[in-house]
């Protein structure tokens, strides 16, 4: 249940179409619902302003397939992360519903209504290389999925500086910025010290051996001279995403 279901059920008791004892059942159902494994939290939009979402990297297919029928009964988009194409095609096969974005690993269905006025403006991701595009488009597919606009600049990392440059209009309209890079993590103290808006650094495990698996990534964003700039886990373009759509969101 999300602030438009509950508002949709409390107009509905307003006008006399439902009693209050029969709202209090529907509420009685949401808050959480326990399947063979796993408990699914209903009200987690409503509570913190993101839905309840898949991992699906740790899950079999038969887990997936348990879980996501249960949450595909209520309204709300259904996000399945980090699944590989071979998962993806057995679970579509039971739930043809979902579309499966290989690129972003994410199985999804639905996308969120979020009024215009309701979000301070666009979100950018950017991305530092076409090796980095995994979890650029795992943050893009999540913002997108959760109703939010989104923006994309790939493949413009500080090897070749002026790719970045030559989209500063949009950078400087972005009401959020997630920047996706690997190697030595340069690229979002380069994108902090150009724009306003707060800058989210995402390290990637792309990299030669030094880069010991993003670690030099991840040490090179938190070591950043940019303000404004912070930085989440190694490859979490979702958890990039969240944070993002959390500071673009008006209460």
């Amino acid at each position: 249940m999300n602030s438009k279901s509950l508002k949709e059920l409390l107009d509905r008791v307003r006008q006399g179409d439902i009693d209050v004892n029969g709202a209090l059942q529907q509420l009685a159902g949401f808050p959480a619902e326990s399947l063979d494994g796993a408990c699914i939290d209903h009200q987690r939009e409503l509570r913190t302003g993101l839905p309840e979402v898949i991992f699906g990297e740790s899950k079999n297919a038969e887990q997936i397939i348990t879980i996501a029928a249960t949450m595909l009964k209520q309204p709300e988009p259904v996000l399945v992360t980090r699944v590989d194409p071979e998962k993806a095609a057995a679970v579509i096969s039971h739930i043809p519903q979902f579309t499966y974005h290989q690129l972003a690993g994410i199985l999804q269905h639905g996308i969120a209504s979020v009024e215009q006025n309701k979000t301070i403006g666009e979100i950018v991701v950017i991305c530092a290389g076409t090796s980095d595009l995994a979890v650029a488009e795992e943050a893009r597919v999540t913002i997108e999925t959760l109703g939010h606009p989104c923006q994309t600049i790939y493949d413009a990392g500080v090897a070749g500086l002026h790719r970045l440059l030559a989209h500063h209009v949009l950078l400087q309209k972005a009401a959020v910025i997630i920047v996706v890079a690997g190697m030595e993590g340069a690229l979002p103290s380069v994108v902090g010290g150009l724009v306003r808006c707060p800058v989210i650094g995402v390290p990637t495990s792309v990299g030669y051996g030094a880069g010991i698996g993003g670690f030099a990534a991840l040490l090179g964003m938190l070591n950043s001279c940019a303000p404004g700039l912070a930085v989440v886990n190694i490859d979490n373009g979702f958890g990039a995403a969240c944070m993002a759509i959390k500071i673009n969101s008006l209460r």
